[in-house]
């Protein structure tokens, strides 16, 4: 069986997604209610997941919560034009266990990075099904669109983030190769 790979890219918006929210109606994209995901990073004491841009995170979303692990970036993941081409390992975790979930992190001894706090708004397609478009808005950096498409075909994938982000006429907008997590990291720090 062929794993599915998550193809996406993230993109600035200056105006706070309002233009954004308005094409994807007009194009009948449809909303998903807005939701607030808290993200809290850890890594390895004996890796540096920053260095390696390997994701371990534990998400929680109102009462749902995983814990997500993505590997390392390489050439073969991480495009030249910011597309990243990779497996997810996500892992339920019962309602209301999240504090359990990052407690068992901590145990094993990784080392807690950043959370991350994000307001997003999902937007799907009928004609793109394994297609979403969502506009973040991460506290203390910003506001993003990411185009992201789930397919075990990451090439078709990539050329689908591509048409999307035309049709949307996003392509102006500048590109974010770094995760939110490196972002908040440096918004921390400066």
């Amino acid at each position: 069986m062929t794993r599915p790979i998550e193809v996406e890219r993230k993109r600035e918006l200056a105006d706070g997604g309002e233009a954004l929210a308005r094409v994807l109606a007009e194009l009948s994209w449809a909303a998903g209610p807005p939701v607030t995901e808290v993200d809290t990073y850890y890594s390895r004491p004996d890796v540096d997941f920053m260095e390696t841009v390997e994701c371990l995170r534990v998400r929680q979303r109102g009462d749902f919560a995983e814990i997500t692990y993505k590997p390392a970036s390489t050439a073969a993941t991480h495009s030249s034009d910011s597309v990243i081409a990779k497996p997810e390992t996500n892992v339920p975790v019962m309602p209301g266990h999240a504090a359990a979930a990052d407690q068992l992190l901590e145990c094993l001894g990784m080392r807690r990075l950043v959370r991350v706090e994000k307001r997003r708004a999902s937007y799907r397609h009928r004609l793109h099904p394994g297609a979403t478009v969502s506009i973040d808005t991460v506290t203390g950096v910003g506001v993003f669109v990411e185009t992201e498409v789930v397919s075990a075909d990451a090439g078709a994938a990539g050329r689908l983030v591509e048409e999307l982000e035309t049709q949307l006429g996003i392509g102006h907008c500048s590109v974010v190769s770094l995760p939110y997590r490196d972002l908040v990291m440096s918004a921390v720090s400066a």
